[in-house]
């Protein structure tokens, strides 16, 4: 990451000029990806989410003011209504850190977790054709093995969701494969655990979803195994790992508004820029309008004000 401007005294934290928290340097163990920083507690994680944000497999200069915060307690609430076990132990900040050094930048984007042994596939769920699979399914009919029906348009609703996994990157995109791909890794029994468990996720937060006017088009989730049991890890159903759309304004055919970073992908893809260098800052505007958006999906969803 380029371009990082102001830091705490003690070097722990690292803001842009609008505020959005784009680093954390804390003294223990740390694994950074493209928005999450990763910390040791011995016997539990400790999850951060920054305000980073991503496009075209480039982390931007330019964070998202608050968006690690939503992040959070959007995965925050779905854990608490889904069925099924998942990591999620407290989103406190442990007492013995804050005694040791300013943890304030941490409050409402912190997860505690339970270790597991994370599966090594992201498991899609798709209810409509759009993205990667819409692009597959143009060039030969199918989206990672499931065969569809012929005619379908743009963003159409599919006859039935679909598993579609994928292998995950820490760099780059991730690889869409085949369901026999993934059983042939992980072996058929779990495979067919994960993609019953992802295909019942999947349905019973759409049901939640449709209640508060949004249709959600595709989503991926990660579990991993603790003592035997499949539990569900990571972020769950929040912007940056699914598809959520406005069912009011829902019309196949083309591409629908998300509750994403579209304003984001929208001004780089204009802007100029080679997509080959380091990204440009993001303009005031584009920032305001994409953290409005994340508000909204997150006030939608949830029925909470981000405190």
């Amino acid at each position: 990451m380029s371009n990082l401007n102001e830091s705490t005294d003690q070097g722990l934290y690292e803001f842009d000029p609008s505020g959005a928290l784009l680093a954390t340097h804390l003294p223990m163990d740390r694994r950074s990806g493209k928005v999450r920083d990763v910390y040791d507690l011995g016997d539990r994680l400790m999850i951060v989410s920054s305000d980073r944000i991503s496009a075209f497999d480039y982390i931007l200069p330019s964070g998202i003011p608050n968006k690690g915060r939503l992040l959070t307690q959007m995965s925050r609430f779905w854990f608490s209504i889904l069925k099924g076990r998942h990591h999620l132990k407290s989103t406190e900040i442990p007492l013995e850190l804050s005694q040791k050094f300013d943890t304030s930048p941490l409050e409402g984007r912190t997860m505690i977790v339970e270790k597991a042994d994370v599966v090594p596939f992201e498991c899609v769920v798709r209810g409509y054709l759009e993205g990667s699979g819409l692009q597959e399914y143009q060039a030969t009919g199918e989206v990672c093995g499931n065969p569809l029906p012929e005619g379908l348009r743009q963003c159409d609703a599919l006859p039935q969701p679909i598993f579609t996994p994928a292998t995950k990157a820490e760099q780059g995109h991730d690889e869409n494969v085949t369901f026999a791909r993934m059983a042939n890794d992980i072996g058929q029994p779990l495979a067919e655990k994960l993609r019953e468990e992802s295909l019942r996720i999947y349905r019973e937060a759409s049901e939640h979803a449709a209640s508060k006017g949004l249709i959600i088009a595709d989503t991926k989730f990660e579990f991993g195994i603790v003592a035997g049991e499949i539990v569900l890890v990571d972020e769950v159903l929040t912007p940056d790992s699914s598809r959520f759309w406005d069912a009011a304004t829902y019309s196949p055919g083309a591409a629908q508004p998300s509750f994403d970073k579209q304003f984001v992908r929208e001004y780089l893809s204009n802007c100029g820029w080679d997509k080959q260098s380091d990204p440009p800052a993001l303009p005031a505007e584009v920032i305001e309008r994409t953290a409005a958006k994340y508000n909204e999906a997150f006030q939608r969803i949830t029925g909470e004000t981000l405190a």
